[in-house]
């Protein structure tokens, strides 16, 4: 079920170029919060990824940054990111417009195991723009769902006007999803009727099947512990899948500035399993 990538690891040698970007338009900008946008770029060329690998984006004359597309691999002729302004790639990306051009290359690394998850329940955890890599396997997911069992969806964010893709948060929360979602912010406003704390305490009651099922967290790194922390309470170490977050720069495991622990994320990540990273020291700084 995976889509496989056109960048295989065993082929950069191979590759004249392999930081060349290919251009990309932004078509469209939807602000999601106050310092979060989602860009829909159109790559001249097509570029495939599967659900959970990341991409290399560029700012001619600035820099790059690693972003997980949130769109679904399904949809090769547009490439959706949902980016949080943090930096100064970043920063300049926010003040872009429609209709200028930004540089994609990749994908790079390794995403969700789709195969790993089929005929299984699926609990997703995410938090802030955590959110947006899980938006992508949560339309891998749903888009077969005969594949897979029961598919829960728990996200938090600081408030209300900190939720992202509130649209799409409405219709998986309807009665005909597949998706049983379930929402927390830390801080409600007058209008906010739903959950007050933080996204670990929705995971008290969990109505998956811990047992036989798989649970995968994005998030901040506080809100990765914690949640982590608690879900080891009700999954094997092994079937707790991280997407972890460093600054990945060359994509191919060259410069060494993604290294955690023995691995380096761009190359053997973004996606982990806890069992593969228990162990490392000061995971979480």
């Amino acid at each position: 079920m995976q889509t496989r990538s056109k960048l295989e690891q065993k082929d950069i040698e191979s590759l004249e170029n392999p930081y060349r970007s290919i251009p990309a338009e932004i078509t469209s900008i939807v602000d999601e919060s106050p310092n979060i946008k989602t860009f829909e770029l159109d790559p001249e060329e097509e570029i495939e990824f599967a659900t959970g690998e990341f991409i290399q984006l560029s700012v001619p004359g600035l820099g790059e940054a690693p972003f997980t597309p949130s769109s679904s691999p399904n949809a090769t002729d547009k490439i959706e990111v949902t980016i949080m302004e943090a930096g100064e790639v970043t920063g300049k990306l926010h003040r872009m417009e429609e209709g200028e051009t930004v540089g994609v290359r990749g994908p790079y690394g390794k995403g969700y195991p789709l195969d790993e998850m089929e005929g299984r329940d699926v609990l997703v955890v995410g938090g802030g723009v955590g959110l947006a890599p899980l938006r992508s396997l949560l339309y891998m997911l749903t888009a077969q769902p005969d594949n897979f069992g029961k598919i829960s969806l728990k996200y938090g964010a600081r408030t209300p006007d900190h939720l992202i893709y509130k649209d799409q948060l409405e219709d998986w929360g309807s009665s005909v999803s597949e998706i049983d979602l379930e929402l927390t912010v830390d801080e409600g406003d007058e209008d906010w009727e739903g959950n007050v704390g933080v996204v670990t305490n929705l995971l008290e009651n969990l109505e998956v099947d811990t047992e036989k099922g798989v649970a995968v967290v994005c998030g901040p790194p506080i809100m990765m512990k914690f949640t982590t922390q608690s879900l080891l309470d009700h999954f094997e170490s092994s079937d707790i899948y991280l997407s972890m977050e460093k600054n990945m720069s060359c994509g191919f495991g060259m410069c060494g500035h993604c290294q955690l622990g023995k691995y380096y994320v761009c190359k053997d990540g973004p996606v982990f399993t806890h069992d593969q990273v228990k162990d490392i020291p000061d995971l979480w700084e």
